[in-house]
C-alpha cells in the first residue's frame, strides 16, 4: 500500500502534519511518499492508494495549483476511478473552480468540483463544528480566511448540526466525489475523528482496522464530542 503526502514542507498548518503522521502509526506496513513542490507526484508514476494534502498559506495554495495543474487530467481519472483523496483545511480549494481575491482577481483552480472560494484576509472565521457523515458524528474546528460558495447539495461531505458548512450560510460541509474527501475542518481532523480513520482504512482494504493508541484516542473523541454536544444544546 502506498500513501502520498503532497507538499509536506508547506501544507502543514494547524498541526495538519499529524493527520498523515497518525495514519503512518496506524498503517506501519504502508509506504509513505512525501512529494515536495516541483517534484513529479508519485501518483503519476505508480499505484497510489491514498493522496493527502493539508492546510497551507494562501501563497502556498497558488503555488500548489500551478504545480498540480499539468497533472489535472490524471487527477480527474484517479478521482473517477475511486482513489482515496483526503484534503483538509484549505487544501480542498486547490481543487475548486477558482479562488476569488478581495479585489475581484481570480486564481483558476484544478476544477475537480464546481465550487469557488472567496478570500477575506482581514477577517478570519473561527468556529467549532459538529457534523454527520454516514451516521458518524465528526467534530473539529474552522480557522479560515476563505470559504467556499456554490451548490454542494449533491456532493457534500457531511451535514452540519452545530457550526457552519462551506460558508456561514451553509449547513453542508465539504465535498465528496467517490472517495475524494475535502473538508475545511482542522483539529487535526483525523486525530479528532478516529472513526473516520477506520473508515479510510476500510476503503484501503483493511477489513478489521485497529488504531494506534485506540483506547486513548477513542476516549478523547468521546469527551470532545460530549463537550461540543453540550455547547450545541445550550
Amino acid at each position: 500500500m502506498k500513501i502520498e503526502v503532497l507538499y509536506p514542507e508547506a501544507a502543514n498548518l494547524f498541526g495538519d502534519c499529524w493527520n498523515h503522521r497518525y495514519l503512518k502509526e496506524c498503517l506501519p506496513e504502508a509506504e509513505f511518499v512525501y512529494t515536495s513542490l516541483g517534484d513529479t507526484p508519485e501518483f503519476v508514476n505508480g499505484d497510489v492508494q491514498l493522496i493527502y494534502m493539508g492546510a497551507m498559506t494562501e501563497s502556498a495554495q497558488e503555488r500548489a495549483i500551478a504545480w498540480l495543474m499539468p497533472y489535472r487530467e490524471q487527477i480527474v481519472q484517479l478521482v473517477s476511478g475511486g482513489t482515496v483523496f483526503l484534503m483538509t483545511a484549505n487544501a480542498g480549494e486547490v481543487f475548486c473552480d477558482h479562488i476569488e481575491n478581495e479585489d475581484g482577481s481570480r486564481i483558476e483552480g484544478l476544477k475537480i468540483f464546481d465550487l469557488y472560494a472567496k478570500r477575506d484576509m482581514m477577517h478570519r472565521h473561527n468556529s467549532t463544528v459538529l457534523c454527520e457523515f454516514e451516521s458518524m458524528k465528526l467534530v473539529g474546528f474552522k480557522a479560515e480566511f476563505s470559504q467556499l460558495y456554490g451548490d454542494n447539495s449533491a456532493n457534500a461531505f457531511a451535514t452540519v448540526s452545530y457550526g457552519t458548512g462551506i460558508n456561514s450560510k451553509s449547513k453542508l460541509e465539504g465535498v465528496r466525489i467517490n472517495n475524494f474527501f475535502s473538508t475545511a475542518i482542522v483539529g487535526p481532523f483525523l486525530l479528532m475523528n478516529p472513526g473516520f480513520v477506520k473508515y479510510l482504512m476500510k476503503l484501503l482494504g483493511i477489513e478489521n482496522p485497529e488504531l494506534k493508541y485506540e483506547p486513548v484516542i477513542m476516549a478523547a473523541y468521546a469527551r470532545r464530542l460530549a463537550d461540543i454536544e453540550r455547547m450545541a444544546n445550550k
